[in-house]
């Protein structure tokens, strides 16, 4: 009824309302010179030829004709940004210039801070919801944490949404396509006295799923959300602003669908028929790109999120104060068939509540002159409850005998000779055990910041800032493992040494008794802690563990910028921080001297810059050459149960970024944007190990377990392709006075690399070749536009990311992009 409703007011006001004041159809110009677009990426308004930063702007012009409807489709415009989702909607990830981190788990923050109408949104899951009406996309490049202080030391995303008119106006919107999307949006604003002006909002997104379970009948991936938001501007006189804001934004979907790339021995059992195989249905790697899944239970997802933040702007004469004030608040669940097969193995149930309070006040001058200033101070209060139980199934018993071989139904035997308490058939891989993770995390942050801008002449400025940077964790684990084989210790079974040997070998030599670690290669089935010490999970704080992770530290920047009158050219040098991270999953250990433990210390980056921005006639182009470096890279990789959170020793990047805009005559607008960029572990000798690194993670034939590390140190970071490439075209041409039609078109190009170090690069290595294009009409005079689009029209297949198949060692799957999505738009503005 929700959509129903909303869809029919949508279609109401389009039609039947008549033009008045905010927004028009006519012909949008992406060339539009860098002096006339406006953004706020130094906290002060500048235009963008004057920022001495590498900064993209999206307009909505560009957000409307590139249907770009989430921050997951802002990556087609902007090459140097990747927006990754992987097996739920709130385990999104930004990168910037190849770098970032922390999907998945709750106890590392992101490199690149994602704030909207200047509110930080402390994980990235929370900014997911469909954008509401929009001023402008500002993506910052390279550290900010000068000036935004929180969890940039990658970059920052910035959205900045349209604030409420003191003339009633408005825009509706409706988008039917394939998979039988229906997605509606309106809103609505205008004054509620002489100094009072309103704003309402509100989006319903509903769509079937691009994939289908083979086994249930549902389909996965679909869409199932929907938005409000109120916002208020108070402004009694011209001095005063104040401006509060409240959104809530549900999410309840089926959510997310993989493909198996590669099975191994294990997952060729399960497909394989009884009696050599449990006989279920699997994925083909062969036909990864099918959009079929086999799972016995579908995956479900539901996040709800809401807030208010207040904004309070305030002319002082010599300066201006600002203040934002923010409560937020999110609620995260899911669950999902791990081992994706229609076996009934592993299920992953996974929940979080956080709740985050933030603070910012600054005070700029007025511009003029040859000296402006800013000061400002940020404060962040969050909590953290989260926790997942990963629990067996009823098949799991059949799937560990029948890859063990039948070596567990022995070792139960044999254990139950002298242990009363093993029952063979009934002890090991049980329906209902596995592993309960709970952890709560309390964090309290401030940072102090400033910078000055000098004007040596009219056109020499320099510009120097510093920011002092304070973080405090505190975490408690609550981790209960009901899984008694994972607990065994497999290089020592007492039992075993009290048992003569003639029990398996009649020719055995009296008084030989069974080696204690006869069963050690069967630790490749101990899914939980089977390289600890302890085969089991020790909490904290404890004894030895605090469980606090205290930090501070001073970044600063240095900029110069000339101003050659059409060429700008700026050289700068600045700093970066991230906190210190708890590793908040089964896979955090106690510290054991070798680099493995609970936490990764913080980020310390620093990067080169030079830039040109130059304007001429009919467009402009922008272009930034860097050196970043991070320190200290805080390295989250997905391990089939847990994540692995490690400190690299360096991680550096060099490379360009450019972009630009031309018209070459009126009706022609186009758009170039390319990122390059050539990464290295400089450093990182504690890398995870995995599985099909045979030379640097060979198993041991005494223990059947692999070393804990491996260095990566020259190779490449999994992640970070050497190009991405955006271009567009617009050809506008008005066919009837008031009346223009169009045609745009969009190409995105990924170069191929390897995508995760947890998969083996022969089936990890994937790239992208990206077709977008609309065609509309807008008729000027009733305000009303007609659009026809499509994403990915050539229907390109990729990978998103690849990781190792759950509970089957030697399999392989990923998360395909999404398929060929088209559907027709009608907006009405008045």
């Amino acid at each position: 009824m929700r959509f129903e409703f909303l869809a029919a007011t949508a279609l109401a006001v389009t039609v039947a309302v008549p033009a008045f004041a905010e927004g028009g159809t006519s012909a949008p110009d992406e060339t539009a010179q860098s002096d006339d677009i406006i953004v706020t990426a130094t906290k002060r308004e500048r235009t963008l030829g004057d920022v001495p930063l590498s900064v993209s702007v999206t307009t909505p012009e560009t957000i409307q004709r590139a249907q770009i409807i989430d921050v997951i489709d802002l990556q087609t415009v902007v090459p140097s940004l990747m927006v990754q989702q992987f097996n739920a909607i709130g385990q999104t990830n930004f990168y910037i210039r190849g770098f970032g981190n922390g999907n998945g788990n709750d106890g590392i923050e992101g490199s690149v801070g994602l704030f909207i109408d200047g509110v930080y949104r402390t994980r990235t899951s929370a900014g997911m919801d469909d954008l509401p009406e929009i001023e402008r996309i500002e993506v910052l490049r390279g550290p900010q944490s000068t000036l935004f202080g929180k969890n940039v030391s990658a970059g920052a995303i910035s959205i900045v949404t349209k604030k409420p008119q003191f003339a009633w106006g408005g825009k509706a919107e409706l988008t039917a396509g394939n998979y039988g999307l229906m997605r509606a949006s309106a809103t609505l604003t205008g004054p509620i006295s002489s100094t009072l002006a309103l704003r309402l909002s509100g989006t319903i997104n509903q769509r079937d799923g691009t994939f289908t379970d083979t086994l249930t009948g549902q389909d996965i991936n679909n869409r199932n959300r929907y938005s409000v938001r109120g916002d208020l501007l108070w402004q009694p006189n011209a001095d005063l602003s104040v401006r509060i804001l409240a959104d809530y934004t549900r999410i309840k979907e089926r959510c997310c669908g993989v493909t198996s790339l590669q099975n191994g021995p294990a997952t060729q059992f399960i497909g394989a028929p009884a009696p050599f195989g449990l006989g279920k249905a699997i994925s083909d790697p062969a036909n990864p790109f099918s959009y079929k899944v086999a799972f016995n239970t579908d995956p479900s997802n539901r996040l709800v999120g809401k807030g208010v933040s207040g904004q309070i702007d305030y002319n002082l004469g010599f300066a201006s104060l600002t203040s934002i004030t923010a409560y937020r608040n999110q609620v995260n669940q899911s669950q999902q068939d791990v081992d994706f097969t229609g076996a009934d193995i592993v299920t992953n149930t996974t929940a979080n509540d956080i709740s985050t309070f933030t603070q910012e006040v600054r005070l700029a001058s007025k511009d003029g002159g040859r000296l402006n200033w800013l000061l400002g101070a940020f404060y962040q209060d969050e909590s953290v409850d989260t926790g997942r139980d990963i629990r067996f199934g009823r098949e799991t018993r059949a799937f560990a005998d029948g890859v063990s071989g039948g070596a567990i139904g022995q070792l139960e035997t044999l254990q139950s000779l002298v242990n009363p308490g093993v029952i063979p058939g009934r002890t090991y891989f049980q329906p209902g055990q596995g592993l309960s993770d709970r952890y709560k995390l309390s964090q309290r942050s401030f940072s102090i910041f400033g910078e000055v801008d000098f004007k040596v002449t009219d056109r020499l400025t320099l510009t120097a800032g510093a920011a002092y940077l304070n973080d405090h964790k505190r975490a408690q684990s609550f981790v209960v493992m009901n899984e008694p084989f994972s607990a065994l210790n497999l290089q020592n079974v007492p039992e075993l040494g009290f048992l003569p040997l003639a029990i398996l070998n009649p020719l055995a030599p009296p008084g030989a008794t069974i080696p204690t670690n006869l069963f050690a290669p069967l630790s490749q089935l101990q899914f939980f802690y089977a390289n600890s010490p302890v085969h089991g999970p020790v909490n904290f704080p404890n004894a030895t563990e605090s469980g606090v992770l205290d930090g501070d530290k001073v970044t600063y920047s240095l900029r110069a910028a000339y101003d050659f009158g059409p060429v700008n050219v700026y050289f700068s040098y600045a700093t970066g921080w991230k906190a210190a991270a708890f590793n908040l999953s089964s896979d955090g250990r106690p510290p054991d001297g070798n680099g493995v433990g609970r936490s990764a210390a913080p980020e310390n980056v620093t990067v080169y810059e030079a830039g040109i921005k130059a304007q001429f006639r009919g467009g402009y182009l922008n272009l930034a050459v860097f050196k970043q470096s991070i320190m200290g890279f805080q390295s989250n990789i997905f391990t089939g149960y847990g994540y692995s959170l490690l400190n690299a020793g360096e991680e550096s990047v060099k490379g360009f970024e450019v972009d630009g805009a031309y018209a070459p005559v009126k009706m022609l607008s186009l758009t170039a944007a390319a990122t390059y960029l050539a990464p290295r572990y400089d450093s990182f000798k504690g890398a995870s190990c995995v599985n099909y690194d045979l030379v640097r993670c060979p198993i041991n034939p005494v223990t059947g377990l692999r070393p804990n590390f491996r260095d990566l140190t020259g190779d490449l970071p999994a992640g970070i392709p050497e190009w991405r490439v955006s271009v567009s075209a617009t050809a506008n041409h008005d066919i009837a006075p008031g009346v223009n039609a169009y045609l745009r078109g969009e190409y995105d190009y990924t170069s191929p690399n390897h995508l995760s170090e947890s998969t083996p690069p022969g089936i990890g290595t994937w790239g992208a070749n990206v077709v977008n294009a609309s065609v509309g009409v807008s008729f000027e005079r009733v305000k009303l536009d007609l659009m026809l689009w499509a994403r990915n029209l050539t229907n390109d297949n990729s990978m998103i990311s690849t990781f190792p198949t759950v509970a089957q060692d030697g399999s392989y799957t990923g998360y395909p992009t999404q398929p060929r999505t088209f559907g027709a738009t009608i907006r009405k503005s008045f």
